[in-house]
């Protein structure tokens, strides 16, 4: 489904990427783990094609396209989710106004009939009781006074909302206490575990891991991946740290 050849990236003048190679089928989901520098958001915001960051080399596939061809909206409508590490607030935007638009402008371009109110609303209400989020939530502001587990709760409602082919979610479990991470992960596993989706998950702790269940984990260091195995590589990064298992 997605498949990144040799990707070299930089910000500003300074190359993040170094040569980045990695494979992602459908049916997976593939965690990504590192130290603090390696690259991880910035691989994330490359997929997303966030402003700022510059591809200087490689190529990157996805479901057939050169995602890099394409614009951020572009590759929504193609499939595409990115999750933020640290969710934007949007003042004067409900989130139900903002959900439904983001939704029947993807819709749109894959010449899909938009969906009507009732039937958004539905839909929405599905997937905020499976985050546990109460609906009274979708109705405020974009992310305006929420706390860091709500942000990333209301941020996995939209990824059900959208119902991507293949989501980036970059260090999902920031800022979530246990309950909280145990939701957004069963989520995650609901929303994303099909045959015909994907997963790269860029996270620092096992704990995620252990509810989400990565098919295969990659370590990224000094902008490359430097090693690739079952969930037990993570299990080994738990124990032994970076250093020791890289060594």
């Amino acid at each position: 489904m997605l498949e990144i050849t040799d990707l070299h990236a930089s910000v500003g003048d300074k190359p993040i990427l170094k040569g980045l190679t990695l494979s992602i089928p459908a049916g997976e989901v593939h965690a990504i783990m590192g130290p603090n520098g390696a690259g991880k958001s910035t691989l994330a915001n490359v997929l997303g094609g966030k402003p700022g960051y510059e591809v200087t080399g490689g190529s990157v596939t996805f479901r057939g396209q050169d995602l890099l061809a394409l614009e951020p909206h572009e590759r929504a409508a193609a499939g595409l989710f990115l999750g933020f590490q640290y969710p934007v607030e949007i003042p004067g935007v409900s989130n139900v106004q903002f959900l439904r638009e983001a939704l029947n402008a993807q819709r749109k371009a894959r010449g899909e009939e938009p969906l009507s109110g009732g039937e958004f609303l539905k839909r929405a209400k599905d997937k905020a009781a499976l985050l546990r989020m109460d609906m009274e939530m979708l109705k405020r502001q974009v992310n305006v006074g929420f706390s860091g587990g709500e942000k990333k709760r209301a941020e996995m409602v939209q990824m059900g909302i959208l119902d991507p082919a293949f989501a980036v979610l970059d260090e999902t479990d920031s800022g979530l206490d246990i309950d909280a991470l145990r939701v957004v992960g069963a989520g995650i596993n609901a929303i994303m575990r099909a045959p015909e989706k994907a997963v790269l998950l860029i996270t620092h702790y096992q704990r995620l891991l252990d509810v989400v269940k990565p098919d295969r984990v990659s370590i990224l260091a000094g902008g490359r991946i430097v090693e690739t195995g079952g969930p037990e590589l993570a299990l080994r990064l738990e124990a032994e740290g970076y250093d020791a298992v890289m060594a």
